[in-house]
């Protein structure tokens, strides 16, 4: 175990855990807990969106993934970064001009129901849960390499830090965290990068050629096919990338913390920078694995691939960068984890208890008590969930928690803010049809069912062919909020109206 390694764990630990001790006196309601009391910049919510974003299936999963396969791997640059051009225009100033604290807040500005509030909070919590497990695996597998001890004793060491910022800390804590997590993490990607091209002198054409010889796919490693042999399997993973981001309840939650709607959409320009750049680099990441450490090393290291970019560290920086970026990317994991943990406990605490069981009577002391309670249950969930996914790439593992929220939330925000017809039956149907949708056919899928024994969870054979099942739960999800509003009453044509001029001018905000 190596004393520099240790050094830069213990100096980002101290550092979280500093940041962690001055939000909690900070923190003195509810709002300062969900959304640190909406008092964060432009700049500052872009460069904690880009933190919460960029997490261990970005930084682990996607170098793995371009190391292993090329130009396959790529695929999910490509769709993380269009996804916010769909968050952009879409969804983020209607958000913020119409919710408070989660999407269900969103929702009943338009349909005053509780069953749309609680579909809303499972389906958040669902989605935290798929999100928090890829996570934890990626910080497993970095903690067992690094300091050579069991993956389980690795997850529970990271488990039990993500609580603690979430317990004591809030929004406040997890925005800053990600704040320094962002500017920590981008300049490692720089400083990774830059070596990789200076090795081939600047050339990209001539790492490109070497890339051909690299590995074992020779020619074709520079060709698509080789993890997506099918185009339906392909274009279904590229359309959960695409609008599952605008469904993310932990990145949905961050257009609260900022004042108004177009702070908003300042916050989304400044992520999209340097989410666009962050995802321009991991090409240098994946082709520099594949050419300086080597196919076989990076599988032995982890069969996903999750240690390519650590592993590349070692290879051209030595043992400094190689604990440099490994802290970086604990830092990455703790302060995805802490936003994910957050978002699925204000689902709970705020939604499930505050507005349905409380029925809106919960006290800021009740509030922030539940939230505490649920902050600690979802991270015990998460960990024991992820003891069983130690071996599955944490990019697949994303791209499940971007289909439910294509499939899911999407639907239902879009019908809400655009469609003057759309009523209570058709929010539940969407969110409930969306969901169900989406985990039913993950559950017959060939990343659930192998012939190949250790391909995926369990062997057999498929019963549902594609690898990611946007393509047909993401319409069914549409298909059912239309279904179960033409098949129901009438909507309120009025309350549509007042939604209307809410989500585009955010008239509720400048009046209160």
């Amino acid at each position: 175990m190596s004393p520099t390694v240790i050094v830069l764990f213990l100096i980002i630990v101290s550092l979280t855990l500093g940041i962690t001790f001055w939000a909690s006196r900070q923190t003195q309601t509810t709002g300062d807990f969900y959304t640190a009391g909406g008092g964060l910049t432009g700049f500052q919510n872009g460069l904690a969106i880009s933190g919460d974003y960029l997490s261990a299936a970005s930084f682990l999963g996607i170098a793995g993934s371009i190391a292993l396969f090329g130009f396959d791997g790529f695929f999910y640059s490509i769709g993380f970064l269009i996804a916010y051009l769909v968050v952009l225009f879409l969804v983020a100033e209607p958000l913020r001009n119409l919710g408070k604290y989660t999407i269900a807040d969103m929702l009943n500005a338009r349909f005053d129901a509780k069953k749309i509030r609680g579909a809303a909070a499972l389906s958040t919590i669902t989605i935290s849960l798929f999100y928090m497990i890829a996570q934890l695996v990626g910080a497993g597998a970095l903690i067992q390499l690094l300091f050579d001890i069991p993956y389980t004793i690795a997850v529970l060491i990271v488990g039990v830090m993500m609580t603690i910022y979430v317990l004591f800390g809030g929004m406040v804590a997890t925005s800053w965290v990600q704040i320094v997590k962002a500017v920590l993490l981008m300049a490692g990607m720089l400083i990774l990068s830059f070596l990789v091209l200076l090795h081939f002198n600047f050339n990209i054409m001539a790492m490109f050629e070497e890339a051909k010889t690299a590995t074992s796919h020779g020619a074709d490693y520079l060709n698509p096919g080789l993890k997506y042999t099918d185009p339906l399997d392909t274009i279904s993973l590229m359309l959960a990338l695409v609008l599952g981001t605008a469904g993310l309840p932990h990145i949905l939650m961050r257009f609260f913390t900022v004042k108004d709607a177009r702070t908003a959409r300042k916050s989304v320009v400044t992520a999209t920078w340097i989410i666009g750049a962050f995802y321009v680099l991991t090409l240098f990441l994946g082709f520099g694995a594949a050419i300086f450490v080597g196919e076989g090393t990076i599988r032995e290291a982890n069969p996903g691939g999750n240690m390519a970019a650590p592993l590349l560290a070692e290879a051209i920086g030595g043992e400094f960068l190689f604990a440099f970026i490994s802290a970086v990317a604990f830092a990455t994991i703790l302060a995805v984890v802490a936003g994910l943990v957050l978002s699925g406990a204000s689902a709970f605490a705020h939604d499930l208890y505050g507005q349905i069981i409380k029925k809106g009577q919960a006290s800021d002391k009740q509030q922030m008590l539940a939230a505490r309670y649920a902050a600690l249950s979802v991270s015990v969930l998460s960990i024991v969930l992820s003891l069983f996914a130690q071996y599955l790439n944490v990019a697949f593992l994303v791209s499940l928690a971007f289909c439910i929220g294509a499939s899911a939330n999407l639907p239902v925000i879009l019908y809400t803010v655009y469609w003057k017809r759309f009523n209570t039956t058709g929010a539940v149907s969407a969110l409930l049809t969306g969901l169900i949708s989406a985990l039913v056919l993950v559950s017959m899928s060939p990343s659930v069912f192998s012939p190949e024994a250790g391909a995926a969870l369990f062997v057999g054979e498929p019963i549902f062919p594609l690898s990611n099942p946007a393509l047909v739960s993401v319409p069914l999800g549409f298909l059912g909020g239309y279904l179960g509003t033409i098949l129901s009453g009438k909507a309120d044509s009025k309350r549509y109206a007042e939604v209307k001029v809410k989500a585009h001018t955010g008239y509720r905000d400048t009046g209160s």
